[in-house]
């Protein structure tokens, strides 16, 4: 079993405590035993005392973790025509959702890039909420206003607002793990057990009125998002790591369990250069969308969907050497480059090395085996399907 893991970020996102903005649990992290890393620029912890990133990480696959994602943008959007105006940026199906359902979507250039990913939550017809990228801020905050200046022009009587959050008005904390659900129990007074994966509700947790919980996350575990007003966050956490079951975790956990988990980071994974086909992630395109032909770079991304893209996103298992990292060489059998690494890290679960990366369609069947250079050395390396493990989503009995 592997005993330290790197952390996967890119030098960009990722450097020395310094000149950060903070969150609301700024100082409750100092007081807990939080490393605290310029993470995208801000101020985080990327683990704790307690815990080595490792050990947060299992500890998180056999009971829970809590996380501060309070950089994350929430969004909120209200008014008469916002999911017509919502859906111009994206690929979702927002209108054919339910009531308090959410859907990860993509935000898509005119070439059909992927500009972000994003976790949009149909509360009503006229009543929608946004989780987007902390890395992506500024950027998704021009996104929707340009998008929105284009759709009063459109329909000039629209009567739409939105909302930027920051992080001193609301927080947002991530509850991971197969004993999350438990623990949230405990001090919270809405039914968590007919809260299904990707539904949301607002509820008291810790005595704290008008908290949002959605059922979803980043670690293929199951747990919840929370979004809390900033003014109570500590409260709502203290309460939660009061539970033995619950330990706070930071990114560099954080960073193993999503990619074990087979999902994407912004900015390594996907970019403003990748469509959705290429990224493995058509399904994100939803039916209806692609019959009505009305979203960012559709005539691209529906021709790759009917033709094909020429490369598209792997996983990666190599059982030795050391871990690939972004931007490794990967090695067709003629040992030519033919792709590269987009994200690595060794799997504590697995007790080996994964990555995901990028390389012609005709090279990405699982059990393909090819070669990575790290470090001018050659380590042989298999095509794995992803999750690289089972993912453990609260999901409806059929």
């Amino acid at each position: 079993m592997f005993t330290r893991i790197t952390l996967n970020f890119t030098k960009r996102n990722f450097s020395s405590e310094v000149g950060g903005k903070t969150t609301a649990l700024y100082n409750f992290h100092l007081k807990n035993g939080g490393k605290i890393v310029n993470f995208g620029g801000f101020l985080l912890p990327v683990q704790y005392n307690d815990l080595k990133i490792v050990n947060s990480h299992l500890f998180t696959r056999r009971s829970a973790s809590l996380f501060d994602v309070s950089h994350m943008l929430q969004t909120e959007i209200r008014g008469k025509t916002c999911i017509d105006y919502v859906e111009s940026t994206c690929t979702a199906d927002i209108q054919g959702m339910e009531d308090n359902t959410a859907s990860l979507t993509v935000f898509l250039n005119e070439k059909g890039g992927i500009l972000d990913d994003l976790i949009v939550t149909k509360i009503s017809e006229e009543h929608l909420y946004i989780v987007s990228n902390a890395a992506r801020r500024e950027h998704d905050q021009t996104l929707l206003l340009k998008a929105l200046d284009a759709h009063k022009k459109r329909y000039p009587s629209a009567d739409i607002n939105v909302t930027f959050f920051d992080p001193s008005e609301k927080s947002l904390i991530a509850l991971q793990g197969p004993k999350a659900a438990e623990a949230l129990t405990s001090i919270t007074d809405v039914d968590i057990s007919k809260l299904y994966f990707m539904n949301t509700l607002v509820g008291n947790v810790a005595n704290v009125p008008d908290c949002r919980i959605t059922r979803c996350g980043y670690t293929g575990e199951d747990g919840f998002e929370i979004s809390v007003p900033s003014s109570n966050i500590e409260q709502v956490s203290e309460a939660l790591i009061a539970n033995e079951n619950v330990k706070l975790a930071g990114l560099g956990a954080r960073d193993s369990l999503r990619l074990e988990a087979g999902l994407c980071l912004y900015g390594n994974d996907i970019t403003a250069d990748t469509t959705p086909v290429e990224g493995a992630l058509t399904w994100l395109v939803a039916k209806k969308r692609r019959e009505l032909k009305n979203f960012p770079g559709a005539e691209v991304v529906l021709e790759q969907i009917k033709e094909g893209s020429m490369v598209k996103r792997i996983g990666l298992i190599s059982e030795s050497g050391p871990p690939a990292r972004q931007g490794a060489i990967i090695l067709g059998a003629d040992s030519r480059p033919i792709g590269h690494v987009t994200s690595g890290c060794p799997s504590p679960s697995l007790g080996k090395n994964i990555a995901m990366g990028y390389v012609p369609v005709g090279q990405s069947k699982k059990g393909t085996e090819l070669s990575l250079k790290i470090r001018d050395k050659i380590y042989e390396a298999v095509v794995s399907k992803t999750p690289f493990v089972p993912a453990h989503y609260y999901t409806k009995k059929k």
